[in-house]
């Protein structure tokens, strides 16, 4: 009787300690981090850091996330494949345990985060709407390329692409044309407002450096050998009888579609516009721009940390409001000039134009746009530096530079889901 006695006394002191240990450690605040889907997912754990009484824990569960726990490392690791909230169990061991003996669980989150992408819908826009365009586009021509994609915020919602774009190279002159567009989300014919745009400035640009070349070129070289202010504006005068011209043209264009359909304004049509031509010539390149509305024009040279924007963005004074081709006060005559800029530089890593939904999220603010810093980080971005792994290959002669760039357009910034449209020079 008397052992009998002493075993029980031990087992009720064995259930004592147990009782004691388990609600010591269901009274412990014991979390794990938040982790997210497809993504690394490595946090050290350490029972005995927690409740020292506790040799050894296990957990059940993490597999069916795709997570596991190493013994050895005490580390919590793996690729979550399941978001939500997942309820883990906490199998300890105390430091005197044998087998037969109870484990003391404990059930604790673990919470798993999706991609926010994929809570986003892609939406293929209906190709019978009036103005259909393709909800993406891009191109490789000579040294450029170019990419425009619908931002999510559209394709969440199966509206159309707002953004557009054109490239041109002339074989006979070597002139490089570029025209970018930006339809207002607003204007509910934009997106064909833009492609009018960027079509009509090149077939004016192509058609007026055919005319113009020689005495353009004259005048350029002129502006070489001396920049005086006379050379300044005679070089001024003629890039406006090329762009100029062409944007005005680009502004009646879209006039003449406005009036063709009933209850139609320009104003349905708002679009930016961003325009670049370019040639190298044996003492440098010379580029001019035109430039309305939000977005950017730059040229980079990363090899000398040099950035020049050509132009002013057109932001307006509060968020969200921006100046448009379609604008009468845009196409007067000294308006236009005012918006002309050129440049003879000696050499250049890239010529960039992009709309806001590029500059928006990698330079957050108009000021920025003159910091190198943010030019770097863009062209390093390019180029390999992203959490996509995403490179974008400017080698000469690359055609699946454009399918590159393309899917580089499909960054993630939170908050940031409006069309994106990039040229680029190179």
């Amino acid at each position: 009787m008397k052992q009998g006695a002493e075993f029980q006394g031990n087992s009720d002191k064995e259930k004592a300690q147990n009782d004691a240990l388990e609600a010591t450690i269901k009274g412990k605040h014991i979390t794990l981090p938040n982790g997210k889907i497809n993504q690394e997912y490595r946090v050290p754990f350490n029972i005995a850091d927690l409740i020292p009484e506790i040799e050894e824990v296990d957990f059940a569960g993490l597999d069916d996330i795709g997570l596991t726990f190493q013994s050895e490392t005490k580390e919590i690791s793996g690729i979550p494949a399941k978001a939500g909230d997942h309820k883990i169990t906490m199998n300890c061991k105390r430091k005197d345990w044998e087998e037969g003996k109870p484990l003391i669980t404990r059930d604790i989150t673990l919470i798993i985060n999706p991609d926010p992408r994929s809570l986003w819908k892609n939406i293929a826009t209906p190709e019978t709407i009036e103005y259909y365009k393709p909800d993406e586009d891009k191109a490789f021509v000579k040294d450029m390329v170019a990419a425009s994609q619908r931002g999510r915020s559209h394709a969440h919602e199966g509206k159309a692409r707002d953004d557009d774009f054109k490239l041109f190279f002339d074989e006979s002159s070597e002139w490089y044309v570029m025209a970018v567009a930006d339809g207002a989300g607003s204007a509910k014919y934009s997106r064909r407002g833009s492609q009018i745009a960027c079509e009509t400035v090149i077939d004016v640009c192509r058609e007026k450096i055919t005319e113009l070349y020689k005495t353009f070129e004259f005048q350029i070289s002129e502006f070489q050998k001396n920049r005086s202010d006379e050379n300044r504006k005679k070089t001024g005068d003629l890039l406006y009888e090329i762009i100029g011209t062409a944007a005005f043209q680009a502004y009646k264009n879209i006039e003449k579609e406005a009036t063709q359909g009933e209850n139609k304004s320009i104003k349905d049509f708002s679009t930016t516009l961003l325009v670049a031509i370019c040639k190298k010539y044996d003492f440098g390149w010379f580029t001019g721009t035109f430039w309305v509305g939000d977005g950017g024009i730059g040229i980079y040279n990363k090899e000398t940390s040099f950035v020049k924007i050509l132009g002013e963005p057109d932001s307006g004074e509060f968020a969200g409001q921006t100046r448009f081709l379609t604008m009468s006060e845009i196409m007067q005559p000294a308006e236009i000039y005012r918006r002309l800029r050129f440049e003879l530089l000696d050499d250049f890593t890239a010529l960039i134009l992009m709309t806001d939904g590029i500059t928006d999220p990698k330079f957050e603010t108009d000021a920025n746009l003159n910091k190198i810093e943010k030019w770097d980080d863009l062209w390093n971005d390019l180029n390999g530096a992203n959490e996509d792994d995403i490179k974008v290959d400017f080698s000469d002669d690359n055609e699946q530079t454009a399918e590159q760039l393309l899917q580089w357009l499909n960054f993630w910034l939170k908050g940031n889901h409006d069309d994106r449209t990039i040229a680029i020079l190179f």
